[in-house]
């Protein structure tokens, strides 16, 4: 049965990658308003209301006047911003990351999209802590760097006028709006310190946690690649490996999307030191892949349907 969505904020970067994923599939007809409604009040409202899935690909301000604009019990929502990751009545769009969470997903109205750094960061930390393996009251620290998509229209505007700018350390006030989202799904009792960055590439991340497993106890490298790679052993999203003949890890400025997620162990030769990297698309797996797994999943869909894997 095919069944109706629409993408509030389908001209963005995140709602065009949505719909080229749900391009050609019969189970979702998309609900589309004409360009000079798109930010026409009662337009969006009588859109939403007549759909059986929305996504909203809006700034936060407007992803919450979106879900105001509900008046049904059935339109059920997946909002790509950063309003509802930690919001109480809203399932954490994230299936792979922890037990039981695709089962809520299924069940739920209203599902929040994971942040792209989020993603990585969970992926890696919150197994192994809810397994005991690292500590919960531990201040870890996150470096990341993303492609320049990820900062939406005015950041890709900003790397094509300045042609000669490479690098780009932000987040210097230690006040990232993903660090509540990584400390309360990882049930961390610090803040995460997070040093993000954006290179000249248009989409591609890596997540980076370094520990000193040396100064944090007995747990060497070797058992936290076996604990992650047995948590993911199933996944078709996911995929674990040590550092093997590992040199390098690379984001080039044109790489194709992907919906994958990948995740290294990579440490010394004691095993106590370790680099825990992820490697993913941040309008993948970080935004746009996500959302259409979400949506396959509370349709009751292969979850990977129209995934770029």
């Amino acid at each position: 049965m095919t069944q109706t969505l629409f993408i509030d904020g389908a001209v963005g970067t995140t709602g065009l990658e949505i719909a080229e994923r749900l391009s050609g599939r019969s189970e979702f007809a998309l609900v589309q308003l004409p360009v000079a409604q798109r930010k026409d009040l009662a337009a969006r409202r009588e859109a939403i209301n007549d759909s059986d899935f929305v996504i909203l690909c809006l700034p936060d301000d407007a992803a919450r006047e979106a879900v105001a604009l509900v008046d049904n019990d059935r339109t059920r929502i997946i909002d790509a911003s950063t309003s509802h990751r930690t919001a109480d009545g809203w399932a954490y769009g994230f299936a792979e990351f922890r037990k039981g969470q695709r089962d809520a997903i299924a069940a739920a109205r209203f599902v929040s999209n994971p942040g792209c750094y989020p993603t990585g960061f969970l992926a890696l930390i919150a197994p192994l802590i809810a397994k005991g393996r690292l500590p919960a009251d531990w201040p870890y620290v996150l470096n990341a760097v993303s492609g320049y998509s990820g900062g939406g229209k005015a950041l890709i505007e900003r790397f094509a006028a300045e042609t000669d700018l490479g690098f780009r350390s932000y987040g210097l006030n230690l006040d990232h709006k993903h660090m509540p989202e990584m400390k309360i799904h990882a049930g961390l009792t610090h803040d995460v310190i997070f040093a993000p960055s954006v290179i000249r590439a248009f989409r591609g991340m890596l997540v980076e946690v370094p520990l000193h497993l040396g100064a944090m106890g007995s747990m060497r490298a070797q058992q936290l690649l076996e604990d992650l790679s047995a948590f993911y052993t199933d996944s078709k999203i996911v995929s674990v490996q040590g550092r093997g003949e590992l040199s390098e890890l690379l984001i080039r400025e044109h790489d194709a999307p992907t919906d994958r997620l990948e995740l290294f162990v990579c440490a010394n030769t004691a095993g106590d030191q370790v680099r825990l990297i992820a490697r993913l698309d941040n309008l993948g797996k970080g935004a746009s892949g996500a959302a259409v797994q979400n949506l396959n999943i509370m349709a009751g869909l292969d979850e990977i349907a129209g995934l770029r894997l």
